[in-house]
Parts: C-alpha cells; sequence; structure tokens
C-alpha cells in the first residue's frame, strides 16, 4: 500500500502533460470563447468596414483644400464606376482637363451613356436648366440621376439657384468659392466638414493622381460603350455644346 501510494502521484503527473497535449490537438481549429471574466480579448481584430462614397448624398457637396482635386476626381470616378447605368456625369471641359488631363479635343466623340463633357460650365449649367425643365414639366420617372462636377467659378449664384429651383433633380461636386458649406480635404485626405456634410463622408477620402484617373475614366467609358444605351431626354442634341 505504501509503494502504491508513492506510485499514483507520480503517475498523475507523468499524464498530466500528455492529457494537456490530447486536449489541445482536440480542440484545435475550434473557436475560442471569449473569457467568462468579460475582460477585453487580447486578439487583433481585423478592421475591414470602408464607408462607401456617394456622390449623390448631398445636393452640394463643395470641397475645399489641398485634397479637394483628387476627392473631386474620385467622386466623379465613383458615380461613372458604380452608378453609371443610372446616373450622368457632366463635367465642362476645362475642369475634365484640370482634373483628368484631358486635351482640348480628347473624348469628343466619346460614346459614354455616363458622361457629357460640355465645352464649358455655362454650357454645362445651360443644358442641366433645360435638361431639368423638362423632367419637371414631362414627370420622366426614369430619368438619369445628374451629377455636376466642375469649378463653381463665378456661378455659385446660379448653381444655388438651379438647385433650389430642382430639389432631389441634382447633385454636384463643387471646387473654388462656395457660399454655402464646405469639406475642407487636406493632402493625406482628412476631412474637416460640417456636421451636416461630415455626416456622409468618411473621416478619410482616397487619394487618386491625374494619371490613374485618366486611366479609369478611359476604361469607364470603354465599359459604358459596350452596352450602348443612352439615356432619355435632350442628350444627343446637346452632347458637344
Amino acid at each position: 500500500m505504501l509503494l502504491l501510494g508513492l506510485l499514483l502521484p507520480a503517475a498523475a503527473a507523468i499524464c498530466y502533460p500528455f492529457r494537456h497535449r490530447i486536449l489541445a490537438a482536440a480542440t484545435a481549429g475550434m473557436p475560442v470563447l471569449a473569457s467568462p471574466t468579460g475582460g477585453p480579448d487580447p486578439r487583433p481584430v481585423p478592421f475591414t468596414y470602408r464607408p462607401s462614397l456617394d456622390p449623390f448624398a448631398v445636393p452640394a457637396l463643395a470641397l475645399a483644400g489641398s485634397g479637394a482635386a483628387d476627392s473631386a476626381r474620385v467622386l466623379a470616378l465613383s458615380a461613372l464606376d458604380e452608378h453609371g447605368d443610372s446616373s450622368l456625369v457632366v463635367i465642362p471641359r476645362p475642369d475634365a482637363g484640370r482634373l483628368f488631363g484631358l486635351d482640348e479635343d480628347e473624348l469628343l466623340d466619346a460614346d459614354a451613356a455616363g458622361l457629357f463633357i460640355p465645352g464649358n460650365l455655362d454650357a454645362a449649367l445651360a443644358y442641366l436648366e433645360t435638361e431639368l425643365a423638362i423632367r419637371r414639366d414631362t414627370g420622366a420617372p426614369a430619368a438619369r440621376r445628374l451629377l455636376l462636377v466642375a469649378d463653381c467659378a463665378e456661378e455659385a449664384g446660379r448653381i444655388t439657384a438651379l438647385l433650389d429651383r430642382h430639389p432631389g433633380g441634382l447633385s454636384a461636386v463643387l471646387l473654388g468659392a462656395w457660399p454655402g458649406a464646405q469639406a475642407v480635404v487636406d493632402g493625406d485626405g482628412l476631412v474637416d466638414a460640417p456636421a451636416a456634410l461630415a455626416a456622409h463622408l468618411p473621416q478619410r477620402l482616397p487619394a487618386m493622381s491625374r494619371t490613374e484617373a485618366r486611366d479609369r475614366l478611359h476604361a469607364a467609358i470603354a465599359r459604358q460603350a459596350e452596352d450602348r444605351r443612352r439615356p432619355p431626354g435632350r442628350r444627343h442634341g446637346s452632347r458637344r455644346a
């Protein structure tokens, strides 16, 4: 009995590591449950959420700061890439040159249903004024959403009046001096904006060079050209206005 009493503790000590290894092998790959004590889980959690960019989230998104042009490029391309079959992006020729590096005669014959490049801001606003008036008078329910991407220059009052006359009919991504609320974007893409705008923007907007933006613009146009679809209204007659 004395010998048995001495052997049992030794056997238990030998078997414990072996049982521990068996348990570890049996539970390999099983999810680890949270600690019942409620303490923090030390394992890092991958951050995968990224706020989506919606260029139509607010009627007028005025951008300022060193990162404003980069953000305007991204928003315009987001409309073309993600909403190209249901929207029309209107970019005056001078802004298309500044934002995307397009030449004066580049994309004159582009066969894209979701993009219109008029000669200047006056022509762009004249088209939008006419198009929105037709939609209001005819009640076209399936018309494409309109997005103006431009430096508002001396036409801030005209753009404001257009937005006021047609609530919900037009969205605008604006550069330059704007009398209303503005989102300031720095060189790293960090956004400082009033609450009304900040609620619709991520804390950091992605940046994009003119070269990359130009390549993506051509790619988006090529994809849309394959569909051979056209928006309703007067776009055919005023495409090169």
